[in-house]
């Protein structure tokens, strides 16, 4: 019997996801988040299973020479296990935006119209290392009415498969189509190119993962794109800053989770910002390996000079860049000149500068005074996220069910006809 092509796979799946997804659309709100709910039992349930299949892939992933962020991405401790399936039964107690009416309007003629939010139909979903996204995007997407086709990473391949088959149990023990959520079990990169060019079975493509990932995913895709870049993100030190708040939120920024897309990769501190040097220090004595320009170097010279990629570099590891900027312009400046849209952050006890910073930065996420790890759906309130989305259409920052629904018009007449 012949071997089925990459494009026959995928379409078969996208088909049985379409019935899905139409099934899923029939369902109230209530019995959609019923189904998540006893997802998150099913997770948990099955926490041995899922640990024991990402020993697995931790043991293969460190003989691969996988660095240490990509190993904290990607394992899964009994407290990560559990922190997944309580956040897939926070999705299920989150509001259903699917039926929300945006707004209504009547004509003169007395044609009443409105526009309602209503599920996309099939995600496709690409994305490397972490396993919590197999969990965090399906219930997502069953929460929103929508089918998801899952590809994950070669590296997290059995704690993806045991993820999704506890998945699965848990929306055929609610009644709900299995088909919902199907996962492409198979590491051959021809599925993914398959996934791209399957116009017209999938609606959306949401890539999770480095550079190379998604820019394959943007020069091939036949499928609209929601594209989560790179996390090249600033924090800056306006001369105003207090000390003490500004080194505790850069370290924080840094070196919380070093290998999260919302970790600050680039300190900028304003010339004029008179403990310049003790907040390197504070970075450095975090543990941080520090590459400065060449007035940094100046303040501490043990640090590294930094290279012109440095200023472009998602390091997602213990390493970040220093740049002292002529104050709030500098630092508008550069962050124009080498940010990548996702998260910066100004701490300062200036108010005007401050909101200057909020309203001029071109950026997903804006903060003042807090650090950029907070870049994250669940501490949005979002209860989890498909991603961080650093473009400018149909959603923006965390994508969570809000951002999984796009509307259509609805009209109500008494027997208008157009003249």
């Amino acid at each position: 019997m012949p071997i089925p092509s990459a494009d026959a796979v995928i379409a078969d799946m996208a088909q049985r996801a379409r019935l899905a997804s139409m099934r899923l659309a029939r369902l109230s709100p209530p019995e959609r988040a019923a189904g998540v709910a006893m997802v998150a039992e099913a997770l948990r349930a099955a926490s041995a299973d899922i640990a024991a299949a990402n020993a697995t892939d931790m043991a293969n992933a460190t003989l691969a020479g996988l660095s240490a962020a990509m190993l904290d991405r990607l394992m899964l401790n009994p407290a990560r296990v559990a922190a997944m399936a309580d956040g897939v039964a926070t999705v299920a107690a989150l509001p259903d935006p699917v039926g929300d009416i945006l707004d209504t309007r009547t004509r003169p003629n007395g044609l009443v119209l409105s526009r309602v939010r209503v599920p996309i139909g099939v995600i496709g979903i690409i994305y490397e290392s972490r396993p919590n996204v197999t969990a965090d995007a399906a219930a997502l997407c069953v929460r929103s009415g929508n089918a998801v086709i899952l590809r994950g990473g070669s590296e997290a391949v059995a704690s993806n498969r045991a993820i999704h088959a506890a998945f699965v149990r848990g929306l055929a023990d609610a009644g709900l189509p299995v088909d919902a959520v199907q996962l492409v079990g198979s590491t051959d990169r021809a599925l993914v190119g398959a996934m791209l060019a399957a116009a017209g079975g999938i609606d959306m493509i949401v890539p999770r993962g480095g550079k190379n990932l998604v820019a394959r995913v943007q020069a091939e895709a036949r499928v609209p794109v929601l594209a989560h870049l790179d996390g090249v993100n600033h924090v800056f030190v306006h001369r105003s800053a207090d000390h003490a708040m500004a080194a505790a939120i850069a370290v924080n920024a840094k070196m919380r989770r070093t290998g999260v897309c919302g970790a600050m990769e680039t300190l900028l501190i304003d010339r004029a910002y008179p403990h310049a040097a003790a907040l390197i220090g504070a970075l450095v004595a975090s543990g941080c390996a520090v590459r400065g320009d060449a007035a940094a170097c100046a303040l501490v010279p043990t640090l590294t000079p930094a290279d012109a990629a440095d200023w472009d570099t998602e390091y997602l590891d213990a390493v970040a860049s220093v740049a002292m900027v002529d104050g709030l312009g500098g630092a508008l400046a550069h962050i124009a000149r080498h940010g990548s849209h996702h998260t910066d952050a100004i701490i300062a006890a200036d108010s005007a500068a401050a909101e200057r910073f909020l309203a001029e930065v071109d950026s997903a996420i804006v903060l003042w005074n807090a650090s950029t790890q907070f870049a994250d759906g669940g501490e949005f309130g979002l209860g989890a996220e498909i991603g961080i989305a650093t473009g400018r259409l149909h959603a923006r920052g965390p994508v969570a069910l809000e951002g999984l629904t796009t509307y259509k018009w609805v009209a109500r007449g008494t027997g208008q006809v157009r003249p």
